[in-house]
């Protein structure tokens, strides 16, 4: 299918019921509120709630103060994790802009855009829009040097997303992030294992931009997936900004198909990275035999639906997703699996479809719990948000999530991918004491180093 990318401007979709003028307490107690609903029903909270960390976030960038939320973590976690920004610290960063933090890896990192078009399928949530589409950002190692910086959202598209979230926000705050990512830039020799990230319900594939580019430097091929109609702010040829339809139609009766749906669009996108006349000039990069995915909220949960079904994924995490029957009730047969939450939502106890899952699954597995979390905690939303001096100051600052998430995923797929030994994966850790670690009672853990 063709690459490329168009703009537009069509009519956005009804806004959602927390509007600009709530109350940041009110925008904390929906966001951090202990939930003992369904699993598909909290999510659907979670979702909708995930606008107060947004909206503190952007709050923030316009009136260029410290705004805070309302306690979600324990005291503990506040004195083990490093100090939130102070004031100079946010004043610099407001100087000089937002900017993700470096990859860790050594590899540069290159990005096309790939746009793909499944025509055994309508569109789910569209059906008079005709196929179905996707948006794929393809991060790739590269060398030094080459190509030009990638902006992290268009101007046009970061409008469409803070219309979304019904905030007056000028666009370039979040278009201008700084990005470690070079258009076009000549890639690396070699072959590399493929990593497939799925963002959380309403939130463009752009949120998770930091996490793919350390993996990309890390020696990976990270496909980022863009779901036609599940977020705005994303460009499509020929249509320009698709609004979020599927906003306001995902509820508990229909989030098991939404994640089922997803399955069948990574699928779809693995055939066409797989196959051996693959639209992606830089298919060749790929190692078919080492293939991975992780995703955030509906990404996690699509995550294991799609392993239930697809078994060229080998390994997968779930970052703060519930789990669906789809991928529940299987052992995934015996590939390794981690689950990645937060504390408060996500511990063992506290979300019965985890639990289950846990149970279930039959190979090499881990559940590690961040303590002071909240559910954005996994995306860029979190450090961007911490630059702007919005972190809680009793819970996990933005940018020690980042990195945690960063550690531990990249850490994960370094293990599972690419064989090299982890330590990290099976102690707790000193440097990490934020993360309560969990792995099978029948393991032996490798010796600590």
């Amino acid at each position: 299918m063709a690459t490329g990318t168009a703009s537009g401007s069509p009519e956005l979709p009804e806004k959602l019921a927390l509007g600009r003028d709530s109350a940041p307490a009110r925008i904390s107690y929906i966001f951090f509120k202990r939930r003992k609903e369904t699993p598909q029903k909290r999510v659907m909270e979670m979702s909708l709630s995930s606008r107060g960390a947004v909206s503190v976030f952007l709050v923030g960038a316009v009136a260029a103060g410290v705004t805070t939320l309302s306690a979600c973590g324990s005291q503990d976690a506040a004195a083990a994790a490093p100090p939130t920004s102070s004031p100079a610290d946010t004043a610099r960063s407001q100087a000089r802009g937002l900017a993700l933090a470096d990859p860790t890896g050594p590899y540069t990192v290159g990005r096309d855009s790939l746009h793909l078009v499944d025509k055994s399928r309508p569109d789910p949530w569209v059906p008079k829009a005709g196929h179905r589409e996707l948006m794929v950002s393809m991060y790739y190692p590269a060398h030094k040097a080459t190509g030009k910086t990638t902006p992290y959202m268009s101007t046009k598209g970061a409008d469409a997303f803070l219309k979304q979230m019904e905030l007056d926000v000028p666009a370039k705050t979040i278009a201008g992030t700084k990005t470690h990512t070079h258009t076009g830039a000549r890639p690396a020799t070699g072959k590399f294992p493929l990593i497939v990230l799925s963002p959380g319900f309403k939130t463009p594939g752009a949120t998770l931009t930091g996490l793919a580019e350390d993996l990309t430097s890390r020696g990976n091929v990270v496909a980022v997936v863009d779901h036609a109609y599940e977020a705005a702010g994303v460009s499509f040829p020929g249509k320009g900004i698709l609004p979020c339809a599927a906003c306001g139609k995902v509820g508990p009766t229909t989030f098991q198909p939404a994640a089922e749906g997803r399955a069948k669009d990574i699928s779809f996108t693995l055939d066409q990275l797989l196959s051996g006349t693959s639209p992606w000039k830089r298919a060749g990069m790929v190692d078919k035999n080492k293939v991975g995915m992780a995703g955030h909220s509906l990404g996690g949960a699509s995550t294991a639906a799609t392993m239930e079904k697809d078994s060229r994924v080998r390994a997968g995490v779930n970052m703060d997703g519930p789990y669906i029957n789809s991928g529940l009730s299987s052992g995934l047969s015996g590939r390794p699996f981690m689950m990645l939450g937060t504390k408060a939502d996500h511990s063992p106890g506290g979300d019965a479809t985890w639990d289950t899952a846990w149970k279930q699954l039959e190979g090499w597995k881990r559940w590690a719990t961040l303590t002071g979390a909240e559910h954005m905690s996994f995306t860029d939303l979190a450090p961007l948000a911490g630059q702007l001096g919005a972190d809680d100051p009793e819970g996990l600052p933005g940018k020690r999530a980042a990195e945690i998430t960063r550690d531990y995923v990249g850490a994960f797929f370094d293990k599972q991918l690419h064989g090299k030994h982890e330590p990290l994966l099976d102690h707790p850790s000193k440097t990490h004491p934020e993360v309560t670690l969990q792995h099978h009672a029948s393991e032996n853990p490798s010796p600590r180093s």
